[in-house]
């Protein structure tokens, strides 16, 4: 089967010894995920070793499953379009996936923008989904220590939490509280407890095409079942800086002042908005149209084929870090003008 026109990227960060590669080798054994690349931005060995077949050069091997795997120590931007020129000329496998495990002390936010800015790339890249591993036993310890931390929970659009098996429960339960206060819609699992479903972690990415629209109207229907949940809770008391809201807002919206709106947002406070995300009831729309972005960096919309629910309002979750979420309210509803809008904490 060949490629698509773009491959999509997932990435796969974590803080150090949170378990990346670990749960890299699982997702790889699942034979649906044999026609994948990897990327591993580390020093050092790739870590692998006991799954090599085939050494195609000196920075990348055929792992047994068939997928490629490379050790890149220089610009991500480089070793990717490195192995897309490579594809193109037949001297390495096919590979219709691309899966980058970013070093545990890296910011997500210039791995991800690196598919979308760079000329070459965006005409045959486009990003997946990010997964993002935590340690049971350090995490919250990392997560008062070290914004990158954070930041890498924040950004995810799956969380994995590892050595729950070496952690005491009430320290993991602590840990899962806190991971639903700074990111409360992505969903968790538990590595050391129960299977892991490769494709659903990567295959089933948020940045569907149109064909995989299904897959986008499960996703938006957890995020709103989970939305809804956390909207009936007591509002956000951890003094992190990082905080997470949801806005609600019947009637529909005119897509270009939203645009408009969101554009100028992120222009100005793009750095604090770690991630914005949401269903839009859209005028002169039949169906849904579905949001996403980190940072400054902005997804090409989802025409959803159908509601999730019967539940017609318009739902954007944001997660900010030291921005304020009633001037964000103000903001938009000044744009939107007489659509009346409500503010939850989550």
């Amino acid at each position: 089967m060949a490629e698509p026109i773009f491959t999509p990227v997932n990435l796969i960060t974590g803080f150090l010894g949170s378990g990346k590669t670990t749960l890299l080798q699982r997702l790889l054994a699942d034979p649906a995920l044999a026609d994948t690349a990897v990327l591993i931005n580390e020093f050092g060995e790739v870590g692998l070793d006991h799954h090599l077949l085939e050494r195609i050069d000196d920075t990348m091997v055929l792992l047994q499953s068939g997928c490629l795997c490379c050790t890149i120590r220089g610009e991500l931007s480089s070793a990717m379009r490195d192995l897309h020129s490579k594809r193109e000329r037949g001297t390495v496998p096919r590979f219709r996936r691309l899966v980058v495990e970013s070093t545990g002390l890296a910011d997500p936010f210039p791995i991800l923008s690196t598919v979308r800015a760079d000329p070459v790339l965006r005409h045959h890249f486009r990003l997946g989904n990010v997964i993002t591993t935590v340690d049971a036993v350090n995490g919250l310890d990392q997560l008062a220590r070290q914004v990158e931390c954070t930041k890498q929970i924040a950004v995810a659009d799956r969380l994995v939490l590892t050595k729950t098996d070496l952690a005491e429960p009430a320290g993991a339960d602590a840990l899962v509280e806190r991971l639903s206060r700074i990111n409360p819609s992505a969903p968790l699992w538990r590595a050391a407890e129960a299977p892991l479903d490769a494709p659903a972690l990567l295959s089933h990415d948020l940045f569907a095409t149109a064909g995989r629209s299904g897959a986008a109207r499960r996703w938006f229907a957890a995020e709103l079942a989970t939305s809804s949940a956390a909207e009936a809770t007591a509002p956000n008391r951890h003094d992190e800086t990082v905080h997470a809201f949801a806005l609600s807002f019947d009637g529909q919206l005119d897509w270009t002042l939203f645009g408009l709106w969101l554009t100028m947002l992120l222009h100005r406070h793009g750095d604090q908005v770690l991630r914005v995300k949401g269903i839009l009831n859209v005028a002169d729309a039949d169906a849904p149209v579905a949001i996403h972005g980190v940072q400054r960096l902005v997804h090409p919309p989802i025409h959803m084929a159908e509601w999730p629910d019967s539940d017609r309002r318009s739902r954007l979750v944001f997660i900010v870090d030291g921005l304020d979420r009633v001037l964000i309210e103000r903001s938009l509803g000044a744009f939107l003008g007489s659509v009346p809008l409500s503010l939850s904490a989550v």
